[in-house]
């Protein structure tokens, strides 16, 4: 789930992608591409990424190793992304203070509900 807001907390974008099952830490990378490709599409040259993700924020802030190699590929297509913007800061929040992505993520898990199998 992905909220895009500008400098003065206006939404610009909000919106979740269906990625099947997949690892919660592929979710979050893949999560981070897309704002990352959000924002420069919508003509961001610096970015405040806050995320849930611990180990999102670690790695792209280059205090932990990238060991796993699907999430080796994910870290270098978001560090690529991260190299066209001015200025970036990417900052760690716990999850009851990231509701409107995770509000994305229900929605639109609830639309795939019927494909996930438990």
């Amino acid at each position: 789930g992905i909220v895009i807001k500008d400098e003065q907390g206006e939404t610009l974008a909000s919106y979740g992608e269906y990625l099947g099952v997949q690892t919660n830490n592929y979710a979050e990378y893949s999560a981070a591409i897309s704002a990352f490709k959000k924002a420069k599409a919508l003509g961001a040259d610096e970015i405040l990424y806050i995320t849930d993700s611990k180990l999102v924020v670690e790695q792209l802030n280059r205090r932990w190793k990238v060991k796993e190699p699907t999430i080796q590929k994910l870290f270098l297509q978001a560090w690529n992304l991260l190299q066209g913007f001015k200025k970036v800061h990417i900052r760690h929040v716990y999850r009851e203070k990231n509701k409107e992505a995770d509000l994305e993520v229900n929605k639109t898990l609830d639309t795939h509900s019927e494909t996930i199998l438990y």
